[in-house]
């Protein structure tokens, strides 16, 4: 549900509606359902809902109600007044939905935006969703999970930022040739398993202005992202880079690559939001399961108005389905 007094119950309810007009595959939500039906109401939208006490009979109802599994508030939600109150809910809302898709009674997890500010008061300790799931995620199969990355994805572009969370002044000392050949490797299969895309090309872009000139202006493209290309080139991945990252994105440019490699956030995510700024998807690799997102935070400025676009959360339900297709797909060794 993500957090009640943002948008996600909203643009759920909203995604729903448009089940049969945009074929979005089921799916249930794991919400409070009492703060369901107040939001509907205040929305106006006369929809049926239903609990259940699992995931598995979604599909049943799907089609004349919208499903949910109860997860149980502790304050009533207030539209757009985020409450530390009901912070555990939230974050038992992740876990509960996670342990169905482990369980293998759904086939992907899609979450609606957080405030990890109001988390944090419940002794939340990630920094986000993403590297929550990855823990998770390591609890439930027993697996070891290499490392969660962000992708954000849209029809004519996926990037992914190499560092996320972190202050600008950070970054040059967070990139490592290490990291660089950890994240094209789980990025490459990634594309091929879950996007289908057999032969992925891969494009880096430089850490400085100009990929750094040969040097004159910061050593970092030199010195670690260009290495880090060559090694997985000798390895036959299609990798090329590292670019100047203001000419990286025009539309000729994006031709060229399947997924492109950013050195930290606002570098991945400005050209996403300004192509795709409604529909763009937040995707985490590198779990033994799929996991999409809405790529837009909780917009509590603008929970009560009933503005909120579910464009974003439809693409996100839209990608989800098809990327476990390509699973199975990968799985049976059918080629895309």
């Amino acid at each position: 549900m993500g957090d009640p007094a943002g948008i996600g119950l909203e643009i759920a309810l909203k995604a729903w509606s448009l089940r049969e007009r945009r074929g979005i595959p089921p799916f249930v939500l794991y919400a409070d359902p009492g703060a369901v039906a107040e939001r509907a109401r205040s929305l106006g939208l006369d929809i049926a809902l239903v609990d259940l006490s699992d995931s598995v009979a979604a599909l049943d109802c799907f089609g004349n109600a919208l499903p949910i599994v109860p997860v149980p508030l502790a304050a009533r939600p207030v539209a757009g007044r985020p409450a530390a109150a009901n912070a555990h809910a939230v974050i038992a809302s992740i876990e509960w939905a996670t342990r169905a898709v482990v369980a293998g009674h759904a086939a992907a997890l899609v979450t609606n935006p957080i405030a990890k500010s109001v988390l944090y008061e419940a002794g939340f300790s990630h920094p986000g969703h993403t590297e929550y799931l990855a823990g998770l995620a390591g609890i439930l199969t027993g697996a070891p999970i290499l490392r969660p990355v962000m992708m954000l994805a849209a029809n004519d572009l996926r990037v992914v930022p190499l560092t996320i969370h972190v202050a600008l002044k950070d970054v040059p000392a967070l990139i490592s040739r290490e990291l660089l050949v950890q994240t094209i490797e789980i990025v490459a299969t990634a594309m091929r398993r879950e996007f289908g895309v057999s032969a992925p090309r891969i494009a880096v872009a430089g850490l400085n202005p100009h990929a750094g000139e040969s040097g004159s202006i910061g050593t970092e493209d030199r010195d670690m992202i260009a290495p880090a290309i060559a090694a997985m080139r000798e390895r036959g991945l299609d990798v090329a880079g590292p670019f100047p990252a203001d000419t990286m994105f025009h539309a000729a440019a994006r031709s060229r690559y399947d997924a492109a490699i950013a050195m930290y956030h606002d570098q991945a995510l400005i050209p996403i939001k300004t192509l795709a700024f409604d529909t763009a998807v937040n995707v985490t690799l590198g779990l033994p399961f799929v996991r999409t997102s809405p790529d837009h935070g909780t917009a509590f400025d603008i929970a009560a108005r009933g503005t909120a676009s579910p464009e974003s959360l439809v693409a996100a339900l839209h990608l989800a389905s098809s990327m476990v297709t390509a699973r199975a797909r990968a799985h049976d060794g059918i080629r895309p």
